[in-house]
């Protein structure tokens, strides 16, 4: 039988067993579905009353929970199970591996230059000059162009492209569609007419770096654009030239950052949200989702902007409440003048 034994498990993830510390588990899954032979985790209070129902053989939970609780043989008690659960989802992955080497149908010019035990998958383009460091893993139908460089261990999955100049760090992870160093959007006027910019810089990305599916990030048109390490950013996201994302930012789904706009470290931006071009945010900064971020932030702390889903009748008295406003706004300053005293 694989797995690991509840010692075994609680080692990995940071947590104490309380209950038969030889007690195997095969796998993850959520307290619902759990059977017997797998482990699963309460983190969530909402969840709580599916404790005593789960068929779960572990339970990873807080001590407070294991402290209350006789319904569960085992337990792996941990001061943040959330964590914890990670940390068995990451003893547990089953994300398939690639054969090293490169593949018959690869092209890798003669003068790129690749690590011990780098994979180069089915059709995939690593261009003159390019560098890859050791163990790091190239997805079918990926394209590295000239000059570009990526570090140890790190992974890109199928049909990502890196352009030329582009730096990627060590331990990254690129999801399938994602396109790093495209042109940024730069374009003068002449009599009607768009004349190109070329985009002169380069994008940097550092360590440990997550980076969603069709994702795009463009070069700086002078200057590189920069995402720090230790940076996860989700699918479809949108990061313009000369772009800077400070170091643990956290990008969800859809975002968009316009150009030449530095986002600080530790930020944490909720999916949908877009930042105008020439701002800068501090490090700390949270934005609910669907923010539109306008002007540049000085204070950490929690903002948002945007309009939460309501039912179709009372969004659409606001709206005609909205465009009352000026009137509104102007009948009120009148009343005001007669009102108050000078």
């Amino acid at each position: 039988m694989t797995g690991y034994t509840l010692a075994e498990l609680a080692q990995k993830i940071g947590a104490e067993v309380q209950g038969d510390a030889s007690f195997r588990v095969t796998g993850l899954a959520t307290l619902e579905k759990a059977r017997s032979e797998q482990v699963a985790f309460l983190a969530n209070p909402k969840y709580a009353s599916q404790l005593e129902t789960t068929a779960a053989g572990a339970v990873i939970v807080h001590p407070d929970v294991a402290a209350k609780s006789g319904s569960k043989a085992h337990f792996l008690v941990s001061s943040n199970p959330y964590l914890s659960y990670a940390k068995t989802a990451q003893a547990f992955d089953n994300a398939p591996g690639q054969a090293v080497g490169v593949h018959p149908s690869a092209v890798v010019d003669p003068t790129a230059e690749l690590g011990e035990n780098v994979s180069v998958g089915p059709q995939a383009v690593v261009s003159a000059g390019a560098k890859i460091g050791a163990n790091s893993i190239i997805g079918a139908q990926c394209f590295i162009g000239e000059g570009a460089c990526i570090g140890e261990h790190t992974r890109l999955w199928a049909q990502v492209t890196v352009y030329y100049g582009v730096e990627i760090g060590a331990n990254c992870l690129i999801h399938s569609g994602t396109v790093i160093g495209s042109d940024g959007f730069g374009w003068a006027s002449e009599n009607g007419k768009w004349v190109k910019i070329p985009q002169l810089g380069s994008v940097r990305v550092g360590d440990r770096v997550e980076i969603g599916a069709n994702t795009t990030i463009d070069r700086g048109a002078l200057d590189d654009t920069v995402i720090e390490s230790g940076c996860i950013i989700d699918n479809l996201c949108m990061i313009a030239h000369n772009v800077h994302v400070g170091e643990n930012t956290a990008l969800a789904g859809q975002v968009g950052i316009a150009g030449s706009t530095t986002i600080g470290k530790n930020c944490m931006v909720g999916g949908q949200t877009g930042f105008a071009g020439h701002i800068t945010v501090c490090d700390g900064a949270q934005f609910h989702g669907m923010s539109m971020v306008t002007k540049s932030i000085t204070e950490p702390g929690l903002y948002a902007s945007g309009l939460p889903a309501m039912d179709q009748s009372t969004w659409a008295k606001a709206g005609v409440r909205y465009r009352q406003l000026p009137t509104l706004f102007n009948r009120v300053r009148a009343l005001e003048k007669k009102v108050l005293p000078e």
